[in-house]
């Protein structure tokens, strides 16, 4: 999948547009129904989608004139937006998270092409603003499988489930309560080393399952292990 945040404007519409397609078919007992996220509705997903592109037009437009703009105004202040949202109707969700997105658009649209270069503070520390777009990307497709309403990680675009994974893998080498392990692609003989590959476990599946499985979304229910074994437990990522 390209780096270009530019290019990654498509991939994020076409994420979008998947996501509104889902939530369309939302009545009141699917928005109040759990979502796969431990004490979050699926309206509380929603929510936390809608501010999430709020927060990330904070983000360019500190990019694009230099202001001091934090992602969101507090932790607490996140908290308090999400749960304030998260009962409201199947047609106010659906409203809001488009809206959101097409504020999140104009943002976009607005960068200068020296603004990419930026620095802006995130949740996660330090990001230069090239990145965000991925980042909002990532948003969408990982809490679209949240939602627990049918879209799974092999529905994920093919290069999607390639990056996220090797980003998380990328994330967690080097962390002392991660596990060592193999990971492998099926069909391919690429392969991830996270921690020391010897005598490590190599863990064998699609791309998607994979990195769905490293960040805690599944329980790697397709994926297989050499030699044979139980998988080994991924810390929690973010």
């Amino acid at each position: 999948m390209t780096t270009d945040p530019l290019l990654l404007t498509g991939e994020v519409d076409d994420a979008t547009a998947r996501l509104l397609r889902t939530v369309a078919a939302f009545d009141s007992a699917h928005i109040a129904a759990a979502s796969l996220l431990p004490g979050w509705t699926r309206g509380h997903v929603l929510a936390h989608l809608a501010r999430n592109a709020d927060g990330f037009v904070n983000l360019f437009t500190a990019a694009r004139t230099g202001e001091r703009l934090p992602m969101y105004a507090s932790a607490a202040a996140r908290g308090a937006d999400i749960e304030a949202g998260a009962s409201r109707s199947p047609a106010a969700h659906l409203d809001d998270v488009r809206r959101s997105a097409e504020r999140l658009t104009e943002a976009v649209d607005a960068m200068p092409a020296e603004a990419w270069t930026a620095t802006v503070e995130t949740p996660r520390g330090p990001r230069v603003a090239a990145l965000l777009v991925w980042g909002r990307l990532r948003e969408i497709e990982v809490h679209h499988f949240d939602l627990a309403a049918g879209y799974r990680p092999d529905g994920w675009p093919e290069g999607f489930g390639h990056r996220l994974l090797h980003e998380v893998a990328t994330d967690l080498t080097g962390r002392p309560d991660v596990p060592p392990m193999v990971l492998r692609f099926d069909g391919s003989r690429h392969q991830l080393a996270i921690g020391d590959p010897e005598g490590a476990p190599t863990v064998t599946g699609p791309a998607p399952e994979l990195a769905a499985w490293l960040i805690g979304r599944s329980r790697g229910e397709t994926l297989t292990v050499t030699p044979d074994g139980p998988l080994p437990t991924p810390p929690e990522w973010i």
